[in-house]
């Protein structure tokens, strides 16, 4: 081929080409960034600043809390007599094992616990985080939660700030230490607030014993065996709930004491030494109106047992009664009869409206003092 006979390349169209290229690919990278075509590369993309300034805070959040709260988180062992059963000659010897968790309230040495944590016969100490052993002196166990308050001679101990437990929301974020499963001091797990006013029965099928709680917060923060009354905190490293409970069987479901239902028994144990509820002595299951309308019986309270010597028993309330009213209100939901107790003082006279065999009858019964444990 005879090249010299091929045209000569234009300058100016080589300049326009190029000049052509630039622009198309400065427009592509431009249409790129600003969204408007797709990326060919699957090169990850860093996070928008406001949404790592979010990360960062809510880190930041669980961070502060924790390290403010861990101080004032205790932990529960427990002295046991052992025996080996195969040798009666055997000389007995002490057995010490941490089975839960508190939390400090007063510098004065207070500490709240779970009833069951501390619930059985043996000696009781507490072990603050930089490792001081106290012997626990003075146990207020409450009947009808599963609390209790320990007292101990500790000086120099940092009470955890009380929240208010009824503003809480669910989702919000929540905080739980404790020293899981007896072994893992000062654990920290997070969550949130899952349910509120739920009500559970808890107990140990083996010793056959159980407790009905009411109006617990459900969190799906975990609590495992040993975190048992540790304080389950907000994002500001406020107490909200004592952790009572876990299912077995089902994951990330939890149980925890409202703290306000907590608060008025902590102030008079600090003022008083001792704490005074009102009480009538009565255990009784809830009867909705549904059931009560497939039962043809009213909606109300069903007692199920009457303590001995308790005010119920005195003033005349039998098991099987249906309670419908007290001081007029009427018992429309689980926790009515609860709450109106609790409200009420030692020594006032409430005016119940009870079915009984078809008939309603009216007594009155006088608010006792619920027997110290």
């Amino acid at each position: 081929m005879d090249y010299s006979k091929l045209p000569r390349p234009n300058l100016s169209g080589i300049v326009l080409a190029i000049s052509l290229g630039v622009l198309v690919a400065v427009g592509l990278y431009q249409a790129q960034v600003r969204g408007l075509i797709p990326r060919g590369d699957f090169t990850p993309q860093p996070l928008p600043p406001q949404e790592t300034r979010t990360i960062i805070q809510e880190e930041n959040a669980v961070i502060s809390a924790s390290e403010k709260a861990s101080p004032s988180v205790v932990a529960i062992g427990v002295s046991r007599r052992v025996v080996n059963p195969f040798d009666p000659f055997s000389i007995p010897t002490r057995e010490e094992a941490t089975i839960g968790t508190g939390f400090v309230v007063s510098e004065k040495g207070i500490i709240v616990t779970n009833k069951h944590v501390v619930g059985e016969e043996g000696r009781y100490s507490v072990v603050t985080k930089d490792g001081q052993k106290y012997e626990v002196r003075r146990i207020y166990r409450d009947p009808l939660l599963d609390l209790a308050i320990v007292q101990i001679d500790g000086s120099n101990l940092k009470p955890l700030g009380l929240g208010d437990s009824s503003t809480l929301k669910v989702g919000q974020t929540v905080i739980a230490i404790g020293n899981a499963l007896g072994r893992f001091t000062n654990t920290v797990t997070t969550g949130v607030v899952s349910g509120l006013g739920r009500a559970v029965v808890a107990g140990d099928p083996f010793e056959g014993s159980f407790e009905r709680l009411d109006n617990l917060i459900q969190t799906d923060a975990a609590i495992n065996p040993g975190n048992s009354g540790g304080p389950l905190l907000n994002s500001a490293g406020q107490v909200i709930g004592v952790n009572v409970a876990t299912t077995e069987g089902a994951e990330n479901i939890g149980f925890t004491i409202p703290i306000n239902s907590v608060k008025k028994i902590v102030d008079e144990f600090v003022a008083k030494g001792t704490v005074s509820r009102p009480f009538l002595g009565i255990r009784y299951r809830f009867i909705s109106k549904d059931v009560a309308i497939l039962n043809e019986v009213p909606q109300g309270a069903y007692i199920q047992e009457v303590l001995e010597d308790g005010p119920a028993k005195k003033d005349g309330v039998l098991e099987g009664d249906i309670i419908t009213k007290i001081d007029g209100n009427s018992i429309d939901s689980e926790n009515k009869v609860a709450e109106i107790i609790s409200k009420a003082n030692i020594g006032q006279s409430l005016k119940l409206q009870i079915w009984r065999d078809g008939q309603d009858l009216k007594l009155t019964a006088v608010v006792g003092e619920t027997p110290q444990e």
